[in-house]
């Protein structure tokens, strides 16, 4: 098991931004994405009278931090659910308003590393990329049922692949001589499917489809559509949200989210604007933070991070 997998991604600019929502006694802050426990484990290490839930859907991943995090006691509630439930999860642990929210929407390190899960394109594996085994279908199945026309758009819409048609008609060729189930032959047919040209650009040619499939297989979008405004909505005046995206469909999601808060939604042309109309957000990141060239030298998985936080500044308008 490498170290590397460790290293939570920009964890000290994570805590820096959330860090004046997290000092009063009793405050609760939520980790959406929990994983090895990385993050959970420095927020409660360094906020010590903050109380802590955390979420995930792999259950691999709830055991591991499970022991991680013992130390801890019952400040640390750990959850099996999709960042989607964030609100029945907070229903029935009885916490009305949060003052933090953390997510970290890369694929846990935990997933990429272990050879069998078929998320890496870099070893031959089954391939499944659901982050809960015990529900839904895996991408083989989606690689081997979908129909032609859904698969492109998965492809274009989830991966920005450019060669997203050519990519397809290979495997829909190669499915009907024999079903998918490794990662290996899919990774050969998209080389081979690539103009010479394609191949020459940015990194391994199956990164895209790989990633296309998993936000398909696990509903990443549209949970994350969800959530944002979930977790936006259960902030008390005053709780930060901060969330680590690592592409930019999901990048341009939280951004829509936050703008959206940090706006005026009065009609224009009011000499004054009524509180109903005020914005519920301000926003703590001009823009996306990147990672520092220092961090993606130690941490590879950094490169692609963007960070955006914003701050509860009122209720919501009834």
């Amino acid at each position: 098991m490498s170290q590397s997998r460790h290293v939570p991604v920009m964890l000290q600019r994570c805590l820096d931004m959330l860090a004046p929502a997290l000092t009063e006694p009793g405050a609760v802050v939520v980790d959406c994405t929990l994983g090895l426990g990385g993050h959970s484990e420095a927020l409660l290490t360094r906020f010590p009278e903050a109380r802590l839930v955390a979420l995930d859907r792999d259950k691999e991943a709830l055991r591991l931090s499970g022991e991680r995090l013992a130390p801890f006691g019952d400040r640390a509630t750990l959850v099996h659910a999709v960042y989607d439930e964030l609100p029945e999860v907070l229903d029935r642990l009885g916490i009305p308003r949060l003052q933090g929210v953390l997510f970290d929407l890369g694929v846990s390190s935990m997933q990429l590393d272990e050879a069998d899960r078929g998320f890496a394109y870099a070893q031959d594996a089954p391939l499944d990329m659901r982050m809960d085994q015990t529900t839904g279908i895996s991408a083989a199945e989606v690689l081997n049922t979908y129909p032609p026309g859904e698969l492109v758009r998965i492809l274009r819409a989830y991966g920005e692949e450019k060669q997203a048609k050519r990519i397809v008609s290979a495997v829909v060729r190669e499915r009907e001589k024999e079903p998918f189930s490794n990662s290996a032959r899919l990774v050969e047919l998209i080389r081979d499917s690539l103009p010479q040209a394609a191949k020459r650009t940015g990194g391994n040619p199956a990164k895209r489809t790989f990633q296309a499939l998993r936000i398909e297989v696990n509903g990443e979008l549209s949970v994350l559509e969800r959530a944002i405004p979930a977790a936006v909505k259960a902030l008390a005046v005053g709780g930060r949200i901060a969330v680590l995206s690592y592409h930019s469909l999901e990048d341009r999601l939280v951004k829509q989210v936050f703008a959206a808060g940090a706006a005026t939604t009065a009609p224009p042309g009011l000499p004054v604007v009524p509180e109903r109309y005020q914005p519920r957000l301000k926003l703590l990141t001009r823009g996306a933070e990147l990672p520092t060239e220092e961090e993606v030298a130690e941490n590879r998985r950094a490169a692609p991070a963007r960070l955006r936080g914003a701050q509860r500044i009122r209720e919501d308008a009834e």
